[in-house]
């Protein structure tokens, strides 16, 4: 390994430590995060369910976020609504194919969605505009807007809700905060809905 590879590696790993070092002592975001999981739960005591979406990496959050919710995260307990707008390939390509890319989660939001659900989308810059399309979609059809993003916010910040920040502007360690994140914030909604045992 070449000295310049070992001080990227180096690097690299140390503002990764930094970045959860700040997350873990921003109790502003750990409140976003509670208050992200109180109001799901809420949603799903009504019987709505949380859609969530992203592209790229994030698109495999969103996959990632919606299974643990459906199937269990740290314990056995009954499946939880959620869906994953990034999953369905001949709705993503007919959408992209028909009206353009920016309206991919535009119209699954509008089509899927129901007043008192809950959209989470992700984008480490915020400023994706098939993820803007989504919000906008969401706020109009009275569903409920959370959005994960980077240090910035970007644009999304105006149309999320709530909005939880990762420490970060690059995206790499971005998406590392998201994933621990979700994986809280899964967590949380779990203990709530079906208790741990003593």
């Amino acid at each position: 390994m070449a000295l310049d590879d070992r001080a990227y590696i180096t690097r690299y790993l140390e503002d990764s430590r930094r970045a959860l070092d700040d997350f873990s002592a921003d109790a502003a975001a750990q409140d976003t995060l509670f208050a992200m999981a109180a109001d799901v739960c809420a949603a799903l005591r009504d019987g709505r369910r949380l859609l969530v979406a992203g592209n790229g990496g994030s698109a495999a959050d969103a996959q990632h976020i919606a299974a643990e919710f459906v199937s269990r995260l740290m314990y056995d307990r009954a499946p939880l609504a959620a869906l994953a707008l990034t999953t369905d390939s001949s709705a993503l390509t007919a959408i992209g194919n028909d009206y353009g890319y920016e309206l991919v989660f535009e119209r699954q939001v509008l089509g899927l969605g129901q007043p008192g659900d809950v959209f989470l989308a992700i984008s480490t810059s915020g400023n994706s505009p098939s993820i803007l399309r989504g919000l906008q979609a969401a706020r109009s059809r009275g569903i409920r807007t959370f959005g994960f993003t980077g240090a910035t916010g970007g644009a999304m910040a105006e149309g999320c809700d709530r909005l939880l920040r990762a420490p970060s502007t690059q995206t790499a360690i971005v998406q590392q905060i998201h994933i621990t994140a979700a994986h809280m914030f899964c967590a949380l909604v779990e203990r709530t809905m079906f208790p741990p045992a003593a």
